[in-house]
């Protein structure tokens, strides 16, 4: 079944409850730091207003522990919300009261409302049937447009749905755009379509394994989950960290990955150091001599022009995972040279992950890739192959 979209449901004079990701990270003085989510979530709120819907806006915000904590109150949010839309957005305190109803249902069309943090409330991430309902009695419309939350069985992401017809409840802009990348990147894919996955562990990444070694054409691996399987192949990887329990394992998805006919890459030299806190000590050394007292935090400059070389004849190309601790100056050249190739690609290439983004963003380069996903464990849980609970819930 195909989902709606916001576009396609009436929302003129409609309480339009939208599940939103508002969760910013914020200092000890509670001054955001950074507004990326607000901005992205903007574009439909700004739909539903202009269709003259009025909004009721719902988010989480860190992680209280189900009960209030003024620390992690939305109220900040719901400020700059209102500085970014430049009209005013009445804040909610409690959500369950039928106070709170009448005020949904007084509000304008072309008025907002921020409900206060909805794990404030245990019933929202035990997805409490009770809870659910509540919540849907805020609207008559539901869009969710939280596709960061979207791996999660939580009320207002999957219970609330149920308590709306089919017609009523739909996606949001920014979940609309997350899917249609999704698909653009992963179901139907311009080929060769050339995946690269990174960060430090093999077993957060198995399932992404499993499921890309029969998508991808190519699979480029970097980070510390590389040490994993150049040990796999014998090799002496020094302190570097690695998973010798999943040593065969990854045996068994090399052999996988060659009868299929894919291809894989692994570094062939490595930026090693005594210790992650060695300024100025790192350097290259072939893969087959990594000195005993030395750890891998980088991959080489060998291993960046290979990679390099082999993306260059993709025309899809996913990505998630640094390929060193790029953290650390000494340890970034490896995601820096990656990220740079991939932002001057003509492929379609299309980005997740906190650590992928965070690269992203600190070479200033976020403006060159086609797409950079909202959400790290939903756009892992895709890389799974794994349906998104949110999504069967709309369905």
């Amino acid at each position: 079944m195909k989902l709606l979209s916001v576009r396609e449901i009436p929302v003129e004079g409609a309480r339009v409850l939208i599940r939103a990701d508002l969760n910013v990270p914020v200092s000890e003085e509670r001054e955001i730091e950074d507004d990326h989510r607000i901005k992205q979530f903007l574009p439909t709120l700004k739909f539903v207003l202009e269709k003259n819907g009025k909004a009721v806006v719902m988010s989480h915000f860190g992680r209280p522990g189900g009960e209030p904590n003024s620390a992690f109150s939305l109220d900040v949010v719901g400020k700059r919300l209102s500085e970014l839309l430049g009209k005013e957005v009445f804040f909610c305190e409690e959500i369950l009261s039928k106070e709170t109803v009448e005020r949904t249902k007084a509000l304008n069309p072309g008025e907002v409302i921020l409900l206060e943090n909805l794990r404030f409330y245990k019933g929202e991430t035990n997805n409490d049937p009770e809870f659910a309902k509540a919540l849907s009695e805020l609207g008559d419309v539901y869009i969710n447009d939280a596709f960061a939350v979207s791996h999660r069985s939580h009320a207002s992401v999957v219970g609330v749905p149920a308590y709306f017809s089919k017609e009523k409840r739909g996606i949001g802009l920014l979940m609309e755009k997350e899917l249609e990348y999704y698909e653009k990147s992963l179901i139907k894919p311009k080929r060769p379509l050339c995946v690269i996955l990174g960060g430090k562990k093999v077993s957060t990444k198995l399932q992404a394994l499993l499921s890309l070694s029969d998508k991808a054409d190519k699979i480029i691996i970097g980070g510390a989950m590389a040490n994993t399987f150049l040990a796999a192949q014998g090799l002496q990887m020094g302190t570097s960290f690695y998973e010798p329990q999943l040593i065969p394992t990854v045996l068994d998805l090399i052999g996988k990955i060659a009868r299929r006919e894919k291809k894989l890459y692994l570094p062939v030299d490595l930026i090693v150091a005594p210790s992650i806190k060695s300024k100025g000590l790192g350097r290259a050394v072939p893969t087959l001599e990594v000195p005993a007292d030395t750890a891998a935090f980088d991959i080489g400059p060998a291993t960046a022009i290979l990679y390099k070389e082999a993306v260059q004849n993709a025309e899809t190309i996913v990505w998630n995972g640094p390929m060193g601790v790029f953290e650390a100056e000494d340890f970034a050249k490896g995601t820096l040279e990656l990220t740079e190739a991939l932002a001057a690609s003509h492929a379609l290439v299309t980005a997740g992950g906190g650590d992928t983004v965070s690269a992203i963003n600190k070479m200033k380069l976020a403006h060159k890739f086609d797409y950079i996903s909202t959400g790290g464990g939903a756009f892992l849980h895709l890389l799974e192959g794994k349906t998104l609970p949110a999504i069967e819930a709309l369905k």
